[in-house]
């Protein structure tokens, strides 16, 4: 890592910014959007299956069925 342009420090060339918070979004920012998008797609009418949960599957009345990866 290095210090960033407009930044540099004479006699501190070496020295970095340490982080008070993270980059990009809060660490849980992944799970709440899946969570969120669970919800809708079980609104809509598909099921997770219990192998993977990231597979949704939603099944009609004439035996068709559509699978959402």
């Amino acid at each position: 890592m290095k210090q960033p342009d407009g930044f540099l420090v004479k006699g501190k060339e070496d020295y970095v910014c340490r982080l008070r918070k993270s980059l990009y979004g809060l660490k849980q920012a992944p799970r709440q959007w899946y969570k969120k998008f669970e919800s809708v797609m079980c609104e809509q009418g598909y099921r997770k299956t219990t192998s993977d949960h990231c597979v949704f599957v939603k099944k009609f009345a004439d035996d068709d069925f559509l699978i959402l990866l």
